[in-house]
C-alpha cells in the first residue's frame, strides 16, 4: 500500500542523516520506526492489562497494605 509521508524539513534532514549513518534507506527507517512505534505501543497495551488484572485480583490486599 503506497502512502505519503509529510515531514517538515527538519523531520526529513534528520531522517536522511540517520538512515545514511545507519545504511538505509529512509523508507526503511520510517518503516522500522513504524514497527518499534506499534510493538512498543502494543507491548504497553498488555502491560496495563496484566496490572489491571493483578490489581482486580489481588485488590484486597492492596487496600490492606494501604491502611
Amino acid at each position: 500500500m503506497a502512502m505519503t509521508l509529510r515531514l517538515t524539513d527538519e523531520e526529513r534532514q534528520a531522517l536522511r542523516r540517520r538512515a545514511r549513518l545507519d545504511g538505509i534507506s529512509m523508507q526503511e527507517a520510517a518503516r522500522l520506526a513504524i514497527r518499534r512505534y506499534v510493538a512498543s505501543s502494543d507491548h504497553r497495551d498488555r502491560v496495563d492489562e496484566a496490572a489491571a488484572r493483578v490489581l482486580d485480583a489481588h485488590a484486597e490486599v492492596i487496600n490492606r497494605l494501604g491502611e
